[in-house]
């Protein structure tokens, strides 16, 4: 896609996108989450450490942070990128851009109830970070039959 199309699509909910570029702007956005998060992954057992056995400020655990800092900016850049894909796709639906909202809301809650269920353990019920994981599922499907055009042409076989 050329500089000024990701520009349009990603940068203002403005206007309005058909099904396949929601789909090709979707799928951009999951595989940058997706080397993102393999990295972090990666680089995630140098993030933590223990005082008693390293130091505080080597190499390793300094630029591990850092990645850490610039994966949650990135997420959120995402979301925002999805929020604004979205969001057109939902105004050429005829339906309210706000909806657009639901997904980044739905991916940040589930995102922080897994990030801190194991800092609180016996506070936070597994059953909690599960509850809005499926809440999450349900919007992704949501999302994916009605921006995807998946009930547009299943209206137009009958």
């Amino acid at each position: 896609m050329e500089r000024a199309r990701l520009s349009f699509l990603f940068r203002t909910d403005a206007g309005r996108i058909y099904a396949p570029t929601w789909w090709r702007g979707t799928a951009l956005l999951a595989g940058v989450f997706a080397l993102l998060t393999i990295a972090w992954h990666v680089i995630e057992p140098y993030a933590d450490h223990d005082l008693n056995t390293t130091a505080l400020f080597t190499l390793w655990i300094v630029l591990a942070n850092v990645y850490r800092l610039f994966y949650g900016f990135a997420i959120i850049m995402i979301l925002v990128c999805h929020y604004n894909l979205s969001a057109k796709r939902w105004r050429d639906a005829g339906r309210p851009a706000a909806l657009a909202g639901l997904f980044p809301l739905a991916a940040s809650i589930a995102g922080a109830l897994h990030w801190l269920e194991p800092r609180v353990a016996p506070a936070l019920p597994h059953l909690i970070p599960l509850a809005a994981d499926l809440v999450l599922v349900a919007i992704i499907l949501w999302n994916v039959v009605e921006l995807g055009g998946l009930y547009a042409r299943r209206a137009e076989a009958r």
